[in-house]
């Protein structure tokens, strides 16, 4: 079976590095964009079987990114990972419920790496018997 692929976008690259090497080490095929212009990209090309984002980014909100995803049908786990205060990781978590996404974590950074791999690891997708 193929890795799964998890489509990452953050516009710190130490911390995107560190959660694609724990994605890397939990059996996946990290991609990591910088943009959402590189984002949609590698969505389109490389359909991702996980997106994990980041809320605050320069160009585009994490909430443009959810809602993007929800009108590509994307229905692959998003992991919000954030600096953000948790009620407003909470309410954008809400909200992609909402569109219709499988929401999951959120995540406070900086990550732990036990929570991060805990997550990767019970999200994986499993080979279709």
């Amino acid at each position: 079976m193929e890795q799964p692929r998890l489509l990452l976008i953050d516009d710190e690259p130490a911390l995107a590095d560190y959660v694609a090497a724990a994605a890397r080490h939990c059996g996946y095929k990290p991609m990591v964009a910088r943009d959402q212009r590189d984002f949609f990209s590698q969505f389109t090309t490389e359909r991702p079987d996980m997106v994990a984002l980041d809320l605050g980014m320069p160009e585009m909100d994490g909430v443009e990114l959810l809602r993007l995803l929800a009108e590509n049908q994307f229905d692959g786990p998003v992991l919000i990972i954030s600096g953000f205060d948790r009620r407003v990781l909470e309410s954008a978590f809400r909200l992609g419920e909402a569109l219709g996404l499988t929401m999951v974590g959120p995540l406070e950074k900086p990550a732990r790496l036990e929570a991060l791999e805990d997550l990767f690891t019970r999200l994986k997708p499993t080979p279709a018997n």
